[in-house]
């Protein structure tokens, strides 16, 4: 299954999830730690606070109840968005 998701980031937590991100341990993780640093490569600031990617999901993983400020939205294929690469504000916080 494929995802749009939309989700609102919290700019003081950014050097922590980078650092993760770069470490290995989300890549790591199972089902899909590979698919969760490929998706955050593609996300993309598209306003203020507000970041969208697309992602997938496999059978076995289904998505789980979405926290608040996270709105993910099943397509049928990947979708672009405008905007700055999320991975690039990571890098400006540090």
């Amino acid at each position: 299954m494929l995802y749009a998701v939309k989700a609102r980031f919290i700019p003081e937590k950014l050097a922590e999830f980078y650092g993760r991100l770069m470490d290995g341990s989300i890549r790591s993780q199972k089902p899909d730690g590979e698919e969760i640093c490929e998706s955050m490569e593609r996300a993309k600031i598209t306003s203020p606070g507000v970041v969208e990617w697309t992602r997938r999901v496999t059978a076995r993983h289904r998505w789980p109840a979405a926290p608040d400020g996270l709105r993910p939205l099943e397509v049928a294929e990947p979708r672009e968005f405008e905007g700055q690469r999320f991975m690039d504000e990571p890098r400006r916080a540090r």
